[in-house]
């Protein structure tokens, strides 16, 4: 058994063996980025391969990437949000959303508490540090699979479930101690904005009010990710080029700069605004649009000044929810160009395959 697990039930009896397995845990730690950064140049374990890596060169801040101004949805201009959101989807992936209901005060109070949990000393974070991929709340370095891959991320991440509430909370980090009443009032308007913005790309699909509802949207997954200042940005990435194999990702990434999107074989920069998210369709949407909604391929890059923390809300299907297709997307003269399957199935393949882009979605296309 993992000893983290048994944390909280040996803490009574046996002080010694948790003061032992904090300690353990506190070494494991020593590992996050955040412990040491201050004090090397780049090791070269986490310098890319020329290929893949950022490089030198500049990539120029994309203000075409379009930002959807919510509240005209509630008055006449509905239908112009709803198509400026079907095309942001169509040709970039992307989105950024203002005035979007959830408060300004209680973004500020969530991204202040995030940033306040990796500034926690390393003993009010070692009881979640964990590699185990069950875990469903567990601090780590890089990825989850930090001893076997070959190059390391610059970051330090934090993951956690938010569905359902009441269970989940019991589970996040107890510090800082007003973590857990921030962030859950936080997930709620999260998943409110992601379904009203679901919504919205149903209403202009043609599929109808609520078909994101229920078993398509149920599961809701907090991935905050730190990324410390780096000694030399060209070479490292924060997180690797990926898609997001989940229906629809809610991005508060603050106000520093680091999201990149490739469109049309370039990365262009997506720039901070006030007090706006941004929005990615995931693999799940493209599916079941067939392919008429892009899940784009994206990449955080560092910087060597101020450190970048950045919460991404997922949205996803339910393992046993049966993903194709909407049948009624697909005219007389089309094709679904996906099969029928269970989300658990294209996740484990997802996993398995490190995010590849195309390797990710192959087994699951119609040929013929």
């Amino acid at each position: 058994m993992n000893p983290l697990y048994c944390y909280e039930s040996l803490h009574h009896n046996y002080p010694k063996q948790i003061k032992d397995l904090k300690n353990l845990n506190i070494q494991e730690m020593e590992k996050l980025v955040s412990s040491w950064f201050n004090n090397k140049t780049l090791p070269q374990s986490y310098i890319f391969p020329p290929e893949t890596r950022p490089g030198n060169h500049v990539i120029p801040r994309c203000n075409t990437i379009p930002v959807v101004d919510l509240s005209k949805a509630l008055a006449y201009e509905r239908t112009a949000v709803v198509q400026q959101i079907l095309e942001a989807s169509h040709e970039f992936g992307f989105f950024q959303v203002i005035n979007h209901g959830v408060s300004e005060n209680l973004v500020n109070d969530t991204m202040n508490v995030f940033k306040e949990f990796f500034e926690l000393p390393a003993e009010d974070k070692a009881g979640i540090y964990s590699e185990d991929l069950k875990r469903p709340c567990r601090l780590y370095t890089s990825s989850p699979n930090f001893n076997s891959e070959k190059v390391h991320l610059w970051r330090d991440s934090l993951r956690h479930p938010c569905h359902p509430l009441k269970e989940c909370i019991k589970v996040w980090p107890p510090k800082p101690t007003r973590y857990r009443e921030i962030v859950a009032a936080y997930s709620i308007e999260a998943k409110k904005l992601g379904l009203r913005i679901l919504e919205l790309l149903s209403e202009g699909l043609g599929l109808g009010s609520g078909f994101f509802g229920n078993k398509l949207s149920e599961s809701t997954v907090l991935s905050l990710n730190h990324y410390p200042p780096c000694p030399d940005p060209s070479l490292t990435l924060g997180v690797s080029k990926h898609c997001d194999p989940n229906l629809l990702t809610i991005l508060l990434q603050g106000d520093v700069y680091g999201l990149q999107v490739l469109k049309d074989g370039e990365w262009i920069g997506v720039e901070p605004l006030h007090n706006a998210f941004v929005v990615n369709i995931g693999h799940q949407l493209e599916i079941i649009s067939n392919n008429k909604l892009k899940s784009a391929e994206h990449r955080a890059v560092t910087n060597s000044k101020v450190a970048r923390t950045t919460a991404a809300f997922f949205i996803s299907p339910s393992d046993d929810c049966i993903i194709e297709p909407a049948k009624s997307l697909i005219g007389t003269d089309e094709s679904p160009v996906y099969r029928a399957f269970e989300f658990k199935e294209f996740l484990l393949n997802y996993i398995y395959m490190e995010g590849n882009f195309e390797k990710s979605v192959e087994p699951f296309k119609l040929h013929g």
